[in-house]
């Protein structure tokens, strides 16, 4: 993946979204510049100073942008969804969760000075193509019935679960930047609430739950302990 970076220093990142407002950068600031992202609260985001020391590798980059999409995914199925089935659910996991995840991405892709690859809000829209075939193929199949609805929201967050403990891996072994690493671990938090959210409605309606990509194991350690307050 091409990189895409601005000249000169890094800019101060703020997320339209998550501020209110943006902040300047002084003439004098350095390439460590202070940058602002999303702790992620039980999906309530707080806003955190963290420093981002350097660029990234190319890989961490292809990564940090790949899950950019990857976020906007989860929201735009879970909209979808929400539209053809009606349960609460998918409109709350969207708009108070993903939605503030890819805010929380979009503060770094501003940071480093990356061309973001989401060029358009429209739900379904998306620059990768692996990321367009997995929607379109979600989406299909969280059309068949409710319930297979929910199984797909518990694929996507067994999904992002097992990409974003691989990102804080290779961040940790790439640049090991807080600024980075935060962000994912928070995003990683949030996704394994929602994987409880949506195992525990699955649960209600009666059915078992099985692990879909991930391990049994992971699935079991995760649903059988508590909701976390994300970011504490």
């Amino acid at each position: 993946m091409k990189i895409h970076k601005k000249t000169g220093s890094f800019l101060l990142a703020c997320s339209l979204v998550l501020l209110t407002g943006c902040g300047s950068s002084s003439a004098s600031t350095s390439l460590a510049e202070t940058v602002a992202t999303a702790n992620m609260i039980s999906d309530t985001s707080t806003i955190t100073p963290i420093i981002v020391e350097q660029p990234l590798t190319v890989a961490e980059t292809e990564t940090l942008l790949f899950v950019r999409e990857e976020e906007k995914l989860a929201r735009d199925v879970y909209l979808t969804l929400y539209n053809q089935w009606g349960s609460n659910i998918f409109q709350n996991i969207a708009n108070n969760g993903e939605q503030q995840h890819m805010d929380a991405i979009k503060v770094l892709v501003d940071a480093f000075g990356y061309v973001d690859p989401v060029s358009s809000n429209e739900v379904g829209a998306f620059t990768d193509a692996e990321i367009l075939k997995l929607y379109n193929d979600l989406v299909a199949r969280g059309m068949i019935s409710s319930q297979e609805a929910l199984m797909v929201g518990g694929f996507i967050e067994e999904y992002d679960i097992k990409d974003l403990q691989d990102a804080i891996d290779e961040a940790k072994q790439g640049t090991n930047q807080a600024a980075v690493i935060q962000t994912y671990d928070s995003l990683l938090c949030g996704s394994r609430n929602h994987l409880r959210s949506f195992v525990g409605q699955i649960e209600k309606d009666g059915l078992v739950y099985q692990a879909q990509y991930v391990s049994q194991a992971t699935v079991d350690a995760i649903v059988n302990s508590p909701e976390e307050k994300c970011g504490q």
